[in-house]
């Protein structure tokens, strides 16, 4: 293990260039060229050996050290499409695009595990497989990356970790959660159609407008009528389109939905639900046939998953890494992403996200902690305190990793 941190530090200067540099350059979804390239040059001069282009842009570095477990580690390196409004001197210079996630905080940490693991070769044994993961915000990345024989042409971990910053905590901590870390996620869009017809005479047409708000209404109520108290679960109707002009009523509308959940049986009963919610609203405003909503899931994702079996070790290794009073407790988020894909339906694999405190320590404490009065993950303000959360980071996977490569 290593030794008991003194107190939080900063990044290497070098490493806090590479972030700058990360920062002001953002890649949106499967378009990392940049980012890959950077990861894979920096992974080769640690003594690995790389492939890139896997499952699109995605990056693979394998480094052999004898017998032992393959452990899998990963870093996502998109950005998202959103305007910066920092301020920051080291803002993106891409207009329209920010990684206002902290991917980038990600990546430089991947950097500086890489370098640290090559560094520490005599303290652990068995092969290490690190990954840059394309386009983790359209949860696309992790299985084109399996489709691509990210199993089949590289060694199949038994254990896989990764991180996340979060706009919860402060910089210089960490949470590891027990079992749940983040939710699965599914993706519906509604389209109800209606007759049209002018404003004056709504008797002459079906309002779809009137439909999707009796739509948005009753889904509610499978999440507090329907859904088990003591199972989470989210809808969330994000946008709603319909019309072009005030007294026109108009032949469709559209409903952009979110589906969140943890347990399956409560995620296939929402899903259900949601279908039988929009058929059931528009029979009852007489539509029949061919004008019934059409109901289309889209992108999902699996809930991540912080398995038993490696969870507590990790934790008890960051604590000694860190300190105790460095690791704290989050719980589990309604937000989700890809990285669970990456065990889910591999038995076997022992798997473990956690967080890593990215908002400045004078702002989380200025605001008492309370997220709401902080810029938060896909804000165009969030600003980490990157040379801290770097130094955290790349100390607590450090910790980790060694945990699970520990010589015997």
């Amino acid at each position: 293990m290593l030794a008991a941190a003194s107190g939080a530090g900063a990044a290497p200067a070098d490493l806090v260039t590479i972030y700058h540099d990360l920062h002001a350059h953002p890649e949106l979804a499967f378009k990392e060229t940049r980012s890959a390239g950077i990861l894979a040059a920096e992974a080769r001069a640690a003594g690995f050996t790389v492939t890139t282009g896997v499952g699109g842009t995605g990056v693979v570095a394998v480094m052999v050290n004898g017998p032992g477990p393959v452990l899998l580690i990963r870093t996502d390196m998109d950005a998202l499409p959103v305007p910066e409004a920092t301020g920051l001197a080291y803002a993106s210079t891409i207009p329209g695009q920010m990684h206002a996630c902290g991917h980038d905080v990600h990546m430089t940490g991947w950097i500086g595990l890489a370098r640290a693991m090559s560094a520490n070769r005599a303290r652990w044994s068995g092969t290490l497989v690190m990954i840059g993961q394309p386009a983790e915000e359209i949860v696309g990345g992790a299985k084109a990356m399996l489709d691509d024989g990210l199993y089949t042409r590289f060694p199949k971990p038994t254990n896989a970790l990764a991180f996340h910053d979060s706009a919860a905590l402060p910089a210089g901590t960490v949470a590891v959660p027990d079992d749940y870390i983040l939710a699965n996620v599914d993706s519906i869009d509604i389209l109800v159609k209606g007759i049209g017809s002018h404003g004056s005479e709504p008797q002459l047409g079906i309002d779809p407008v009137v439909i999707g708000a009796r739509i948005v209404d009753t889904l509610q109520t499978l999440i507090s009528r329907e859904k088990d108290p003591r199972q989470p679960g989210v809808i969330t109707v994000g946008t709603f389109h319909a019309g072009t002009k005030r007294n026109i009523i108009s032949d469709e509308a559209r409903l952009g939905i979110t589906v969140r959940s943890y347990d399956q049986a409560t995620r296939e009963r929402l899903l259900l639900g949601i279908g039988r919610v929009a058929i059931a609203e528009a029979q009852a405003a007489g539509v029949t046939g061919d004008l019934l909503p059409v109901v289309t899931k889209n992108e999902s994702s699996d809930a991540t998953f912080n398995t038993p079996g490696q969870t507590p070790k990790v934790r008890a290794a960051i604590v000694a890494a860190l300190g105790a009073d460095r690791v704290r407790t989050l719980p589990p988020s309604m937000a989700a992403e890809d990285f669970g894909q990456f065990s889910k339906g591999f038995p076997g694999v022992e798997s473990t996200m956690f967080w890593v405190g990215a908002q400045p320590p004078a702002l989380y404490a200025a605001a008492a902690g309370d997220p709401r009065k902080l810029p938060g993950l896909h804000s165009a303000r969030f600003a980490p305190d990157a040379p801290l959360a770097v130094d955290t980071a790349v100390k607590a996977m450090t910790a980790a990793a060694l945990s699970v490569l520990a010589k015997p």
